[in-house]
């Protein structure tokens, strides 16, 4: 099977270590910057990088980019180039555009353009440093919608050696626990019967109400 391709326009912070870890994924990553020194330092570890103007319609045509399968907007200095980029993306027929906004007003307008997804890394940032610093046993969470999410969260010692039953989540908080990873491998979709041990890792997902009761009455304060 083909591997997915991805072009990533901007290889500043941002872009560059998304590019990398989707080469370490596998994935085949064309990386393109109007700075030189930027191409130059990611040259070799993608499978493409090259210096060019991403808002020229017959530069970007030259170089394929309707053909990749998704294409990300990562400027992070310019808010006119990165619209520009990304209006040039969708006209191109590329089958996925995301891009960074740098604000607000920012991902309004890309959102407005048609952009598939927009992603704002410095406040989803924030906003995950803040639920890991007022949830000792949080890892990490997916946002699902505004009122929905999926997080691990350690199970405590409170809780070791219960089983799904016996914790019974979903009666009493509104919440599942989807997944377990623990040593010795992941159990998806583990049954009534499973144990949980301190240190595993439950993946959880409900309402944020309903996650925040289980993480309040179940996780942080001991049974």
């Amino acid at each position: 099977m083909k591997a997915q391709q991805f072009v990533i326009i901007g290889l500043g912070r941002f872009g560059s270590s998304l590019a990398l870890e989707l080469m370490a994924m596998g994935y085949e990553v064309l990386g393109i910057d109007h700075y030189e020194e930027r191409v130059e330092e990611m040259s070799g570890q993608l499978t493409h990088a090259v210096v060019a103007d991403a808002t020229d319609e017959g530069i970007m045509r030259s170089l394929g980019v309707r053909n990749f399968d998704c294409g990300i907007v990562a400027i992070g200095d310019n808010m006119e180039r990165s619209i520009l980029a990304a209006i040039l993306l969708k006209e191109l027929g590329v089958k996925q555009v995301v891009a960074k906004a740098i604000s607000i007003l920012h991902g309004r307008a890309l959102s407005k353009l048609g952009v598939d997804r927009v992603i704002f890394p410095e406040r989803d940032m924030g906003i995950r440093v803040a639920h890991q610093l007022t949830t000792p046993n949080l890892l990490d969470y997916i946002e699902l919608s505004k009122d929905y999410k999926v997080v691990e969260l350690t199970v405590p010692a409170c809780m070791d050696g219960k089983s799904l039953s016996e914790l019974n989540t979903r009666a009493k908080y509104g919440c599942s626990i989807i997944a377990l990873n623990r040593e010795d491998g992941v159990i998806v979709a583990p049954t009534a019967h499973d144990h949980v041990h301190q240190g595993d890792i439950m993946v959880v997902i409900g309402s944020n109400a309903s996650i925040v009761e289980f993480e309040n009455e179940a996780v942080n304060v001991e049974l």
